[in-house]
């Protein structure tokens, strides 16, 4: 039977910037008797990587532009913050009281381009923005974990979004490394031996999403969770490619 099992692990400090999370993480599975094994999945929230690649910006650093202070006024938030959404955006999808929703310079759609002030020292006048590139944050992760360890693992950079249609923020996968970030299972057979035409998993959103439960997203202190117990297809994805493409998205 096929179990699986995720374990937060404990004892991961406040992230500083240029602080070695491979390092951090060898030294938490150490403390919590655990050692990597082949498949296993570390699923890292962007938070920290964010905070150890120096993400963080001073709101008195920035200066809001005229299409900053407009949509300032339309949504009510500070233009400074929006300056760096801005700035982190490729362009603007939703704008309403409070809501400003865009589409990402990494190409997924998101509320305020994932720029963030929780769990953040001094976060009225601070926030911190998502890793530059989180598919190149999870394959740095991995790569220094192997090297150490010569264990080969998954590494997903897990953040939380929301969904169209949907109440509630779930964590979804923005970097990936060493592991699929989609699973196509067209041509495979359903029980009744019925091919399967059209079901494209999105693994790694589902492996985020599940260690979403041990992270959470408020005093939790659990940003690194360990997944063991998956089957996966020997693919190096990236989260990349979870992105619909324009020309196949009905709604933005």
């Amino acid at each position: 039977m096929t179990q699986l099992t995720l374990t937060a692990l404990r004892g991961i400090p406040l992230v500083q910037p240029g602080d070695d999370l491979a390092r951090l993480i060898l030294d938490a599975l150490a403390a919590n008797d655990l050692t990597l094994q082949a498949t296993d999945v570390l699923v890292v929230t962007s938070k920290i990587v964010s905070k150890a690649e120096g993400r963080v910006v001073a709101l008195r650093d920035v200066t809001p532009g005229e299409r900053a202070h407009e949509l300032a006024a339309q949504t009510g938030k500070d233009p400074r913050v929006v300056e760096l959404v801005l700035q982190e955006s490729r362009g603007v999808s939703r704008v309403a009281p409070n809501v400003l929703v865009v589409e990402h310079r990494l190409g997924f759609v998101s509320a305020n381009a994932g720029i963030d002030q929780s769990n953040l020292e001094a976060g009225d006048e601070r926030v911190l923005l998502l890793p530059s590139d989180p598919d190149a944050s999870a394959r740095a992760i991995r790569h220094r974990l192997l090297d150490a360890t010569s264990v080969s693992i998954g590494v997903i950079i897990s953040d939380s979004h929301g969904r169209p249609f949907r109440l509630g923020n779930v964590n979804v996968a923005i970097g990936v490394a060493g592991m699929p970030a989609l699973i196509d299972l067209r041509g495979q057979p359903d029980l009744f031996r019925r091919t399967l035409r059209i079901s494209i998993q999105g693994y790694a959103d589902m492996v985020a999403g599940a260690a979403g439960l041990l992270t959470g997203e408020g005093a939790e202190g659990l940003p690194v969770v360990l997944v063991r117990g998956l089957t996966y297809p020997d693919i190096d994805g990236r989260a990349s490619q979870i992105n619909r493409p324009a020309e196949h998205d009905l709604y933005r």
